[in-house]
């Protein structure tokens, strides 16, 4: 007989693999749903991205296995995408390596970064996944709480002394998921500083690096002076050029780290297809005029979105980066009543803010990454259907 361990246990069943049952069990039932829930971009892949790809299949040699830490023309590109955006210089040799998603190494960067009853801090609300590949690695979570009145930032100076002395690394996400906030290069020199004087290494998750709104740039944390020392950020190029389906990212920064989470992967993965590593590459070294059109397109639906929710009686600070709205949940509602509400009376998905963490209660998310023409289909409905008590 099979015995679940408590490692799996532990976890809760995965938020957006819940919201999808459900969504399949309502068209099954004839309900015309619009999904804003699920943060999967229905913008195109890139042409010219999608060429490479193809090219490169044609070539036998592609066909094999890959190097492990991923082929030296992708890891180049991202050390030449890090010298241009950011005039931060990597070895592509030891400071880069290639990841079959952001996702992926991340997971893998916490079995790579502690041992088991080592402490792991989280943002709360924050990515599910920090939490449950957490206790995959029985590691302890600490939750650091994200609140509006600093912006959505962690407060380091309230984490208690226990949790700081127990933990090994400290997860940061700018700009965030679920709540779309942004930091600047302050932040992270604090943060840097944090983990220096605490013996801990950070990962800062940057999956929405290059999804920011007018004129905003959000920088790297390998920008800080010396945070090489401490950091290692993932990047991914799901969002950015819609190829979340392709499961390729990177990982950069500290090269000790690095090594260990290469060791990891090494014995469980064998990187990812060459043909998608090169088209990749292709993508960070071409023109980003792709990027930049396809955030044109999300600042406008954003802008739609909340119209509409600002008539309703329903606020939200508006973004600079992501494809997310973080919104106010109205008084009376959790937000997972409030959830309900949207779905039953607007046959629209959104995700309730606990989804997230404790401190995600009071707000809901909406992801952007849909049609247009259902977006609006959304917003009318929202409009329409939905009666707020103000």
């Amino acid at each position: 007989m099979f015995i679940k361990p408590k490692r799996v246990k532990n976890i809760p069943p995965y938020l957006f693999n819940e919201i999808n049952k459900k969504k399949q069990n309502l068209l099954k039932q004839g309900v015309d749903i619009i999904d804003l829930g699920i943060g999967c971009p229905d913008l195109p892949t890139p042409q010219h991205i999608v060429d490479r790809l193809i090219e490169e299949m044609k070539d036998p040699e592609n066909l094999k296995y890959p190097g492990y830490s991923g082929c030296l023309e992708f890891r180049k590109a991202v050390a030449r995408f890090y010298k241009n955006r950011f005039n931060v210089d990597l070895d592509p040799e030891t400071e880069i390596l290639a990841l079959i998603g952001s996702k992926e190494g991340i997971a893998h960067f916490i079995t790579a970064s502690i041992d088991p009853g080592d402490a792991v801090l989280l943002p709360d609300p924050g990515y599910p996944t920090y939490q449950s590949a957490t206790y995959l690695a029985d590691g302890i979570p600490y939750t650091m709480p994200l609140l509006k009145e600093n912006g959505f930032l962690p407060d380091f100076t309230s984490i208690p002394l226990q949790k700081v002395e127990k933990a090994k690394l400290m997860f940061l996400n700018y700009p965030g998921n679920p709540t779309a906030a942004v930091a600047n290069l302050d932040f992270f020199r604090k943060a840097v500083d944090f983990t220096k004087r605490n013996n801990m290494v950070i990962a800062h998750d940057a999956a929405y690096q290059m999804v920011t709104f007018n004129d905003y740039t959000a920088p790297s944390i390998l920008q800080v002076e010396g945070a090489k020392e401490v950091a290692v950020e993932f990047g991914s190029l799901s969002k950015t050029y819609s190829m979340t389906g392709w499961r390729i990212g990177y990982a950069v920064g500290n090269k000790e780290a690095l090594q260990s989470l290469s060791v990891v992967k090494s014995n469980m993965d064998t990187s990812q297809f060459l043909p998608i590593q090169k088209a990749a590459a292709t993508a960070l070294e071409s023109e980003q005029h792709c990027v930049n059109e396809n955030n044109h397109i999300y600042r406008e639906r954003m802008e739609g979105m909340l119209a509409a929710l600002r008539e309703i009686g329903i606020e939200s600070d508006t973004p600079k980066g992501s494809f997310f709205i973080w919104a106010s949940v109205p008084k009376g509602y959790t937000s997972s009543e409030f959830a309900t509400k949207v779905l039953e009376e607007a046959g629209v998905i959104v995700t309730p803010g606990v989804a997230f963490g404790e401190y995600g209660e009071g707000y809901f998310r909406i992801s952007l990454s849909v049609p247009t023409e259902r977006l609006y289909e959304a917003i009318h409905r929202i409009k329409t259907k939905i009666t707020i008590n103000v």
